[in-house]
């Protein structure tokens, strides 16, 4: 008895997983450039900042609709930075934390890329 009850709890399990897996709201997009974000509408639908820079590349975003969480990243060339950095401040809590809008932004100048989420995933 105890084996039956058991095989039915894992099936259970396996299939509330696999229920999770498929109807999942969660979505991932690469974009090459900004031109194909441009044409994603990723800016307009909220996905990317719209302070991305023209130079602007291997851009990705992953955004959860259940959830309104996001996070993205991109890198960008080293002539952009300072127009970059001039949109951004501080913020109070940690230095190393910028803020534009409804966005936070992690910059590594080394690599020149770009780290991003929303507040929602705070």
């Amino acid at each position: 008895m105890k084996k039956i009850i058991f095989a039915m709890l894992l099936f259970f399990v396996a299939v509330f997983l696999l229920l999770q897996y498929y109807f999942s709201d969660i979505q991932i997009n690469k974009y090459p450039d900004i031109d194909t974000v441009r044409e994603d509408r990723a800016i307009e639908k909220g996905w990317v900042p719209a302070l991305l820079p023209d130079s602007a590349f291997n851009i990705s975003e992953t955004h959860d609709s259940d959830t309104n969480t996001l996070f993205g990243a991109f890198c960008y060339k080293e002539r952009d930075e300072k127009k970059l950095l001039s949109y951004l401040k501080h913020t109070p809590e940690n230095n190393e934390t910028y803020r534009w809008k409804d966005f936070l932004f992690k910059i590594d100048t080394q690599k020149n890329c770009v780290k991003y989420r929303n507040n929602h995933a705070l």
